[in-house]
């Protein structure tokens, strides 16, 4: 069986592993900082803070920004639950816009017709790696007839005295628009680390911080530090150190830092992923382009422009003119073929939870037609060339055996 999306773990990241074991530090401590420098000068960002995952990422963000009971935060009805459900968990309400018909991304129209003055953020999903539109969603967030509307009711509220751009950046670290990098492309960009990810640390995450002035973006992760252990003034690095044990609980905070054995995975994984990751990955995309794009039936993601290129997280294909059902067929022939694929995602409007709140996928029809027709394809570093050819194979079989 041809799995969908399994880790790549060598030697060198074993060895790594091993020497944050035997070093004595497992949790936070000297290679989760190194890991964050990292990060910082790679994505070109102004300061990094690593989390245990991009959902706590998110959810810090938005507490920090003081989203409560009423804030309305505008997201894509096309993205994975963890994006909506953070706004939840704040007491606010999620409100979904519908997508773009080519490139699965928030549509920026219907985010302008979304805003009211109850909007505190905006949070784009660079779906499948692919980064969105950011100048012309920064400019519509700055135009000032959309901050006129703009009720701000905590300090960094005023300060910012617009709308937050918060990217759920979880698919795209190394994605770049305009000659930049994700990361540094709006306010703030928040990384997934976690297994199936381009880059892993096993789970985890990060916020890119990348705040204008006045705020002091260094300030701001001293800060999250706190709220992501539990509130407390020292971590356990600064305590170790002679005389400097006692410490202060200054916040209600969280638990949701990261560990150097997670660290030490990401700075391996880093170190090597535009040279090997990215290549290997873009190769892979390649190689299905050439093949499917001979297919009347085949409409193939949108994954790099003149402005935009992805991070190869995912091949979303289409098979145009099916129904959900016969794309669930085509699905069920494809693993027939022992080859895995995937659906990203199911629209969350279209989940329980979220139904039981009022939330109607017919109200998001281009969000709908796309999944209803979507099919992911393996992409992961140690896809072989036979397996690939596997793949493409068993997709074609699959899709004639249901529309002849």
């Amino acid at each position: 069986m041809i799995p969908f999306s399994p880790p790549h773990i060598d030697q060198k990241i074993i060895d790594e592993v091993i020497a944050a074991l035997k070093s004595g530090w497992i949790t936070t401590g000297p290679r989760t900082k190194k890991f964050e420098k990292q990060l910082t000068a790679y994505c070109g960002n102004k300061s990094t803070i690593c989390l245990n995952s991009a959902t706590a990422g998110l959810e810090l963000m938005l507490r920090w920004y003081g989203v409560k009971e009423g804030d309305e935060v505008i997201l894509p009805a096309y993205t994975y639950s963890a994006t909506a459900n953070v706004v939840m968990h704040c007491g606010a309400i999620p409100v979904f816009v519908d997508t773009n018909a080519d490139d699965f991304n928030i549509n920026i129209s219907a985010i302008e017709k979304a805003i009211t003055n109850k909007t505190k953020v905006v949070m784009p999903v660079d779906f499948a790696g692919f980064p969105c539109d950011y100048d012309n969603i920064n400019a519509l967030i700055s135009r000032a007839d959309i901050v006129a509307k703009f009720n701000a009711s905590t300090e960094n509220q005023k300060l910012l005295g617009r709308i937050l751009v918060l990217s759920d950046s979880a698919h795209s670290i190394g994605a770049e628009y305009k000659g930049k990098k994700t990361g540094s492309l709006t306010d703030v960009s928040v990384f997934s680390f976690h297994a199936v990810k381009n880059l892993s640390t096993a789970e985890g995450g990060s916020i890119a911080f990348n705040l204008p002035e006045p705020f002091n973006n260094d300030e701001i992760y001293a800060k999250l530090c706190i709220s992501s252990l539990h509130g407390q003034n020292k971590d356990a690095l600064a305590k170790m150190q002679k005389g400097n044990w006692k410490y202060d609980i200054v916040e209600a905070g969280y638990k949701c830092n990261m560990t150097d054995i997670m660290a030490a995975i990401g700075l391996v994984e880093l170190e090597r992923y535009d040279s090997d990751t990215l290549v290997k990955r873009a190769a892979i995309f390649e190689k299905y382009v050439q093949a499917l794009s001979k297919k009347a039936w085949a409409e193939l993601p949108v994954y790099k422009t003149n402005e935009r290129l992805t991070s190869y997280h995912l091949f979303p294909l289409r098979i145009k003119g099916v129904t959900e059902a016969q794309r669930d067929e085509i699905m069920k022939n494809i693993f027939d073929e022992d080859v895995s694929v995937n659906v990203h995602f199911i629209p969350v409007p279209m989940l329980s939870f979220y139904k039981n709140q009022g939330y109607d996928i017919k109200n998001y029809p281009i969000t709908y037609n796309n999944f209803s027709r979507e099919i992911t394809l393996p992409v992961f570093y140690d896809l072989s060339d036979v397996q690939i050819d596997t793949v493409i194979a068993a997709v074609i079989k699959a899709v004639h055996k249901v529309l002849g």
